[in-house]
């Protein structure tokens, strides 16, 4: 007998909408049945005459979901439901359901974007929203839109907000909600003891729900490590219960053991990655312990790689995990933090179109024939910023011209079921007659627990070589299609016994890195990034390493995995990639000029370059000069044009005119060792007449006082203009000397040449505080004239004596 799902009382209304239109959404909390009853029902509509593709965001649910379909038809998967993931697949002719992950129905619908075999996809789980995703369902929707009317869009998920897909799809698509099954669910909080490990923690928290609760138990972990440490210690607590892990490493046998009641009847204890919030049903499971944790992989495009970062789960993913104890009956959820801080977490997980490294996003757009990604559908927009990144890296690659189309050997990476960077290390490979060992290599980088741990990515490469055991086996079979896949794209220029590091350079080029210190522990890139490495690893003795994985920020990401490369290597197979280039560095006032061989970043040798380019040195010295050129430039000049709004000697138009006036001065010098009055000739060279003319109107250089005598007038200062002159140089002036419209200021001194007063009022200071001046004066100065009204005396420096002796 079929069981009946709450799932089944809104297929009806879910089929009259799929009937009339193309596109509909469907709205259904856990345990109502959706992933495993709406694919089976539309393969008997009469527009159903093609296959449903239901997408799934995982391979452990992709494949559960398939066998229980199956199951419920009373047939083995690969008849008429089946499912196809990365490393497992049953399919058939007669299959009318296909379960795929996210991943390779993107790849499914590039290949082929009219789906002409598809009537209808189901995009599952979609509040996940996982880049693939997303993507998929804008892929979907564009070949809706352009190329098949008749193909039928579902999106179904238990959170969505189900109005904002609608708009997306399409005005008029409807939602169609399920009310779901509802049983008890109690919620139980723990609190959080920050000083405590986590796996201490959670196999206490397991142990009180073993006493005190009935039922198979589902503990949420965030990481593989987490859910090893935590299986040692329940293990040790609990020596008679059944502890399964459930997680993508394990393998799809102890997967199906972990997600199914134990048929001795034994009760479990299943501790799962985030894996198995949705879609998954784990029968028996009444319980769930939840650490509150989340591991999600997020890309630094600082440092240009992809860690892993644990975040405290959201709200949204809490309430997934904990309905997971109340899918088949009245469950309990064990909380491992308070619950007054439960609100302060975020309400949803980001979108992964936010955090991700969208390099294989871009590449696929360019295949589709889009450079924009606006162009498409989206739920949210991808960001500017990764968005150029991305075009980046690609461009690098060879994937992207600077137009940003795809290349033809873009269009060979596009080929390839991996991301931009492994697929160039295996078209490289097979280039070169050894795509398998490439092919490997990537699919370490992807899969991990393969060939053990450690960061050795080539130690890590020959375990896995003599590793005979069932996953070990299906990943050289994946990784053998993988090479005779790009063996078909690229023409094969010999055999040879291609080095793994250079293998993984070919894909990962601005992460070959040098060792900067004898520990080992810090490296430079040749992308410009650091990098750190412990340094007990094996690989700190190496001179340099291609880098396969880093984890951390930007500054000083931890090398996770990586090989290490000979320089010899590194020139016989990467030289072209070498440059040969003399470098300018500004050092203690003069440019010193260094001839170096680099990749990128990296300087493989260096020595003193006696040629450099004489043209270079030269702009290099124009350029010290602009930083600042009132450092250099005579300032009194650039006051005087400044004085007058001359445009000419402006930051602006010396930089402008600069190879003009100042490169001629700089040829064949090595400093700024140049003389003042040959860069007053350059800048006054460099004036046109009426500029030259309006510059010794307006803003002399010289005051010439009634005496005779000249004084230099100050432009820099504060008070600019201004002039010092001796008081008696004055006499006979009666009115005040003007710059243009300005009123000079008169900076008077003693004879001495000691200060008296300043005045931008001459008349003024003669009739009003000379008395006192002249008092203090003849007292100082006896055999100096001062006489009681200036203005109407000679001018003269001279004494009484030798004024009267010349008839003054």
């Amino acid at each position: 007998m079929t069981e009946t799902l709450p799932i089944h009382d809104v297929l009806p209304d879910l089929l009259a909408a799929l009937s009339e239109a193309s596109a509909a959404v469907l709205v259904a909390p856990p345990g109502a049945g959706k992933t495993t009853a709406v694919a089976p029902a539309l393969i008997g509509e009469d527009w159903c005459d093609g296959m449903v593709i239901l997408t799934s965001p995982r391979r452990v649910a992709a494949r559960a979901t398939a066998e229980r379909m199956a199951q419920m038809l009373g047939e083995k998967p690969g008849e008429t439901i089946g499912y196809l993931t990365r490393l497992d697949t049953k399919r058939s002719a007669n299959t009318r359901v296909l379960v795929v992950t996210e991943a390779i129905f993107v790849n499914m619908i590039l290949d082929d974007p009219e789906l002409e075999r598809a009537s209808a996809v189901l995009i599952d789980e979609a509040h996940e929203r996982h880049l693939d995703t997303d993507f998929g369902l804008a892929l979907a929707l564009e070949s809706r839109g352009v190329l098949r009317e008749d193909l039928r869009v579902l999106v179904m998920s238990a959170t969505i907000d189900g109005a904002r897909f609608a708009s997306l799809m399409g005005e008029g698509t409807p939602v169609i909600e399920s009310e779901g099954r509802a049983y008890p669910l109690d919620i139980r909080w723990l609190g959080s003891a920050p000083q405590e490990r986590i796996e201490d923690a959670m196999a206490a928290a397991i142990a009180t729900a073993w006493r005190e609760e009935e039922g198979d138990i589902l503990a949420f972990l965030p990481g593989v490590g987490e859910i090893e440490r935590t299986r040692e210690r329940v293990e040790a607590r609990l020596p008679k219960a059944l502890v399964l892990p459930l997680h993508g490493q394990v393998q799809p046998a102890d997967q199906r053991a972990a997600i199914r009641k134990d048929p001795e009847g034994r009760r479990r204890i299943v501790l799962a990655t985030a894996i198995a919030e949705t879609s998954l049903t784990l029968d028996g499971v009444s319980v769930v312990v939840d650490a509150g944790l989340s591991r999600r992989a997020e890309f630094d495009r600082a440092a240009g790689t992809t860690h892993l970062v644990t975040h405290r789960a959201s709200q949204a993913a809490a309430a997934q995990r904990a309905g997971r104890a109340a899918r088949q009956g009245p469950g309990v959820a064990y909380r491992l933090w308070e619950e007054g801080g439960h609100a302060g977490r975020p309400s949803y997980d980001p979108a992964e179109m936010e955090i991700a490294d969208l390099a294989p996003l871009v590449l696929d757009l360019a295949k589709w024939g889009t450079g924009d990604p606006a162009s498409l559908q989206w739920l949210d927009t991808p960001p500017a910023a990764s968005i150029s990144a991305a075009r980046q890296t690609l461009r690098a690659l060879g994937a992207l011209g600077e137009d940003g189309r795809i290349t033809p050997r873009g269009a060979q990476l596009a080929s390839l079921p991996l991301d931009p960077a492994s697929a160039a290390m295996v078209l490289f490979g097979a280039e070169r007659g050894d795509a398998q060992t490439a092919a490997r290599l990537a699919l370490l980088l992807q899969e991990r627990g393969l060939g053990g741990r450690g960061e050795d990515l080539e130690a890590r490469l020959q375990r896995w070589n003599s590793d005979r055991g069932a996953r070990a086996e299906a990943s050289r079979k994946l990784a053998g299609r993988w090479a005779k896949q790009a063996e078909a794209l690229v023409e094969r220029k010999g055999s040879e016994d291609v080095p793994p590091a250079v293998l993984l350079a070919a894909g990962r080029p601005d992460f070959i890195a040098k060792r900067r210190d004898a520990s080992g522990e810090n490296w430079i890139a040749s992308g410009g990034r650091g990098f750190i490495l412990d340094p007990a690893s094996p690989l700190a003795r190496a001179e340099f390493l291609v880098i396969g994985d880093a984890q951390g920020q930007a500054k000083g990401a931890r090398i996770t995995a990586a090989i290490a490369l000979e320089e010899s290597e590194l020139t016989a197979w990467l030289g072209e990639r070498i440059e040969r280039r003399s470098v300018l560095r500004w050092k203690n006032g003069r440019v010193e000029a260094r001839l170096e061989r680099r990749l990128g970043a990296i300087t493989l040798a260096s020595g003193s370059d006696a040629e450099p380019d004489s043209q270079a040195v030269v702009d290099m010295l124009v350029d010290k000069v602009l930083e600042n050129p009132a450092k250099l430039l005579p300032a009194e000049l650039l006051a005087r044009a400044a004085f007058i709004g001359l445009d000419s000697f402006s930051a602006a138009r010396l930089a402008e005119t600069a190879d003009i006036w100042l490169a001629p001065l700089l040829a064949g010098r090595r400093d700024l060792d140049i003389p003042k009055g040959r860069l007053v000739d350059a800048l006054l060279g460099g004036l046109d007449w009426n500029d030259r003319q309006r510059l010794d109107a307006e803003a002399p250089r010289e005051f010439t006082s009634p005496a005779g005598t000249t004084h230099p007038i100050d432009y820099t200062g504060d008070d600019a203009p201004s002039v010092e002159v001796r008081v008696q140089a004055l006499f006979g002036l009666e009115r005040h000397p003007m710059v243009g419209k300005t009123p000079l200021l008169l900076k008077l001194t003693s004879p001495a040449g000691r200060p008296i007063q300043s005045t931008r009022d001459l008349p003024g200071f003669w009739r009003g505080s000379w008395a006192d001046v002249r008092k203090d004066m003849k007292g100082r100065y006896p055999k100096h004239r001062w006489p009681e009204e200036p203005w109407a005396e000679k001018p003269s420096l001279k004494t009484k004596n030798a004024f009267s002796k010349s008839g003054g």
